[in-house]
């Protein structure tokens, strides 16, 4: 009799279950937050030269780049082209002491937990006309700043949690029923996380299993967030691709956050580009700063990878549309991005490899070389998947 195969367990993710999940800009005061902002959503949030001219925090959908897209909708020849979205979140700065009160901190942070994954913007320019909170420019001290605000107030919420539970927890004692062991290892997960964060760690960089991850996330830590940090450095720098503070902030990122990403962008650049309405004058401006591309769809594409998106396809001759969901999803979950109804009476799901239709040229003789693939409905989609489902109740999407 063959040995049974081991069952893999699935990993759980740190984070909000879920596709409509949102990223916010993060940083010190006067480093180009809201100007980065407005840029990317081409919107008209205030920017002003002050401390705390953004409070309330402003919110906008960022269409997420994919040529793939761009090749479908040129070859079905359809009227309409709908791509994958990437919720931002412009948030006021953050100032020293904000995990305490300071600076309207404390209604910050409760902005930072709102959401599920954090552009984390350092300024990397000089320019006496713009003030910095802290006297003068200083990346890795600025990096350091936030990053000890959101670990006190993670540490803040981890020690009232345990307060409020330690005397139940001792009361209790070593026996008692199925939910009081429940909360016992909770708050044993809790007080092993809270010495973690009180070490200078962030919580997502520790190894957790997918019970710790469980209780984790009921906490909705700041510092379980994913980071990437943007370097906002002057449009000279960026286009030269030369300036003195990267080095500084790789050095910084690469000892207390190894791994994560760092992007250099221009808020000056980005603001007078997108300010130009006329593909060609976008175009002459590009060329007269050799043909130095705008750093965006970078930005918001790995921005939403940091929240273990991705999406599939469908294409037909109404609408080529891309559609979001988790990295990993079942064949039910994906359909479930589109409807409900689709998911609960799935059956099957006709799907094509993006390179294999590309290299085809069209469905019919990517049938005729024997590409097209079936899948069951717990199989699981992977990103750029072109997919058709059938549904029992005679329903399909395309």
């Amino acid at each position: 009799m063959p040995p049974k195969k081991a069952v893999v367990e699935e990993k759980v993710q740190l984070g909000r279950p879920g596709n409509n999940l949102k990223i916010g800009v993060v940083g010190l005061p006067n480093v180009g937050k809201s100007t980065f902002f407005n840029a990317i959503t081409s919107s008209s949030v205030a920017a002003e030269n002050y401390p705390f001219c953004t409070i309330d925090p402003e919110e906008s959908r960022v269409a997420v780049p994919d040529e793939r897209l761009d090749w479908l909708y040129a070859n079905y020849k359809t009227g309409n082209r709908t791509p994958a979205f990437l919720t931002v979140i412009d948030i006021a700065g953050l100032v020293k002491g904000a995990s305490a009160g300071q600076g309207l901190g404390n209604a910050f942070l409760s902005h930072i937990s709102s959401v599920d994954g954090i552009f984390h913007v350092v300024r990397a320019f000089t320019d006496p006309d713009v003030v910095h909170v802290e006297g003068e420019v200083s990346p890795a001290r600025d990096l350091e700043i936030i990053h000890n605000e959101l670990r006190l107030k993670d540490l803040a919420m981890l020690d009232k949690f345990i307060e409020n539970n330690r005397r139940n927890i001792e009361r209790m004692g070593s026996s008692g029923s199925v939910d009081d062991r429940k909360k016992r290892d909770e708050f044993a997960i809790i007080v092993r996380v809270r010495d973690w964060v009180s070490e200078g760690n962030d919580v997502r960089k520790g190894d957790w299993s997918n019970k710790d991850i469980e209780a984790i996330n009921a906490q909705h830590l700041l510092t379980a967030k994913p980071v990437t940090y943007l370097a906002n450095v002057s449009e000279k720098d960026y286009v030269r691709k030369k300036n003195k503070f990267l080095p500084l902030i790789k050095k910084w990122i690469d000892e207390n956050n190894p791994g994560d990403k760092l992007i250099p962008f221009s808020g000056a650049f980005e603001t007078a580009l997108a300010a130009l309405e006329d593909p060609q004058q976008k175009a002459d401006f590009v060329a007269a700063r050799d043909n130095t591309a705008s750093a965006f769809p970078k930005i918001i594409t790995t921005g939403y990878e940091s929240l273990n998106l991705m999406h599939f396809f469908t294409a037909g001759e109404k609408e080529c549309r891309a559609w979001t969901c988790r990295k990993g999803a079942k064949m039910t979950d994906a359909a479930r991005s589109i409807h409900n109804d689709i998911a609960d009476s799935l059956i099957q799901v006709d799907i094509m490899k993006f390179e294999d239709l590309k290299a085809a040229g069209s469905e019919a003789e990517l049938k005729a070389a024997g590409k097209l693939i079936i899948r069951g409905k717990d199989a699981r989609i992977e990103d750029g998947d072109i997919a058709y489902f059938r549904s029992g109740e005679g329903r399909a999407k395309k």
